[in-house]
């Protein structure tokens, strides 16, 4: 168990899946042959995998007697493999160069089975005209102004996509609550929060069903003041709706109680299964070092998991007119509080649908908040 030290590589090809990331071959063949060059014993095999076909290819492979040595994948499903026992360990003191937090976020059972490879963190893109220079820093102050921007520009606060994937739970996450307290106090008042703005037409009827497609629509046609998406949403705002981005700022997302951000990973695993977990291991560092997560930074705006990636000027300043660069900055600060992170748990999905279920009932009244997330509890305990 855990890992040792590297052995002498063979010259065998290290077979490495990404998902859906052909559009940046000429960056990923760069660091390919660059690696080749610096380890000339070591060949990597690059296969790109749609994304549609990840999960379904990965879960038979890693089953497989000759599974690739280094994939990419989400955390949610990293976790489901680690929790199958199809992952290698990975050891602490191969973590030494990333965001601490980070790491933390994708250990399963307090072990590491996989290793960062970027990340991304939302931030409040919003209408300067409509918002009338209010920036909410909580969910609670949207409610509290919801009523006064509609009665003064017609407009939606918002589109909430809380039925949409995990959501609602990570909004949760940032008041505390988890399945061990998803029927406290908290929680209900969270709920209750969502249910006001829908009850009193302050969030769209479609916010029961819709995802954050149509918030994007609804935002660009100025229907909601305040927009929650990564930074690579402005510039389909920017070609789509150049009058709406004319009025477009951004601002940190919207928290909670415990003032933590949310945020979203891909990452690399090892199977347990490869026949060459560590030179596999050896290019994922390589691929995730400073120099290559800058690049990967600057060619996709996403943002790096390396500590020292984030302190380079990149992530740390912009012109005041350059919206893409400041989101980015933002972004990158908001890694800085990430903690308590939204601990994957089995079942994820199965997590995910009770919750929206419950968000969907509440919001049409079709039960008392209390009794639905009691019902939730009391099913997640039996998962």
């Amino acid at each position: 168990m855990g890992f040792f030290v590297f052995k002498k590589p063979n010259n065998d090809e290290v077979v490495f899946w990404t998902l859906q990331m052909n559009d940046f071959a000429p960056y990923i063949n760069g660091v390919i042959k660059d690696f080749e060059v610096k380890n000339p014993n070591i060949k990597i095999k690059w296969v790109d995998v749609p994304f549609s076909e990840g999960e379904k290819r990965t879960l038979a492979s890693v089953l497989s007697e000759d599974p690739p040595d280094l994939i990419n994948l989400n955390p949610d499903f990293s976790a489901l493999l680690a929790e199958r026992g199809a992952l290698f360990e990975i050891e602490d003191k191969y973590t030494e160069q990333f965001n601490k937090s980070i790491i933390n976020s994708l250990k399963y059972n307090d072990k590491l089975y996989s290793l960062p490879w970027y990340a991304t963190s939302a931030v409040t893109i919003y209408n300067k005209k409509l918002s009338g220079g209010f920036i909410p820093k909580t969910y609670d102050e949207v409610e509290k102004n919801a009523l006064l921007i509609k009665s003064k520009t017609g407009a939606y606060v918002m589109l909430p996509n809380i039925t949409e994937n995990d959501t609602m739970l990570r909004i949760l996450n940032k008041y505390g609550v988890t399945f061990a307290n998803i029927n406290g106090r908290k929680s209900v008042e969270v709920f209750n929060l969502f249910k006001n703005l829908y009850k009193n037409d302050l969030i769209p009827k479609e916010t029961v069903t819709q995802t954050h497609r149509e918030a994007l629509e609804k935002y660009m046609a100025e229907k909601i003041v305040y927009f929650q998406a990564g930074a690579n949403f402005l510039t389909m705002i920017k070609e789509n709706a150049p009058s709406t981005y004319k009025n477009t700022d951004v601002a940190p997302q919207m928290t909670g109680d415990l003032e933590q951000n949310d945020f979203s990973l891909m990452n690399f695993v090892i199977p347990l299964r490869a026949k060459h977990k560590n030179e596999a291991l050896k290019f994922a560092l390589f691929l995730t070092s400073y120099e290559n997560q800058l690049e990967l930074g600057k060619l996709t705006n996403v943002l790096a998991v390396n500590e020292k990636t984030l302190k380079d000027d990149f992530y740390n300043h912009y012109e005041e007119n350059d919206l893409l660069s400041k989101a980015r900055v933002i972004s990158a600060k908001q890694l800085n509080k990430i903690e308590p992170v939204m601990i994957t748990s089995r079942n994820q999905k199965e997590l995910n649908t009770l919750v929206n279920t419950a968000v969907q009932q509440i919001l049409l009244e079709k039960g008392e908040i209390q009794n639905i997330l009691d019902e939730i509890y009391n099913k997640y305990i039996k998962l």
